[in-house]
């Protein structure tokens, strides 16, 4: 059974840093991208970040980039996002997400049960 378990949310300062951790089981977890995808209050998911867990190669979305990490530790079979600079606007509902095959373009077939990060304003 696939099982993508997050952790790390939780409210911080504008400004200040979060790690967000997302340990999956029941796959081989560097045969897959991951990905985060996060919800902020009334609005629709939104991608930002994903990795080629086999290489390491990374992606962001423009809001993020400079700010936030994506990297995985594959003996741990966990996926990381270490967040930096921390804006208001970064305040949502974030998830970790496997994608189908080893491949950005896949859809995400299995997502962790979420954890909220609140940066007020």
């Amino acid at each position: 059974e696939v099982q993508l378990v997050e952790s790390g949310g939780g409210l911080v300062q504008p400004g200040g840093s979060l790690r967000l951790s997302c340990t999956a089981s029941g796959f081989t977890f560097d045969d897959y991208a991951m990905s985060w995808v996060r919800q902020a209050p009334g609005k629709g998911l939104e991608w930002m970040s994903s990795i080629y867990t086999y290489n390491s190669k990374t992606y962001y979305t423009d809001s993020v980039k400079g700010r936030f990490t994506i990297s995985t530790d594959n003996a741990k079979n966990t996926l990381y996002l270490q967040m930096n600079s921390l804006k208001p606007e970064d305040t949502a509902v974030y998830y970790c997400g496997k994608r189908v095959t080893n491949s950005l373009a896949a859809a995400i077939d299995y997502w962790g049960q979420a954890t909220p990060v609140t940066v007020p304003s």
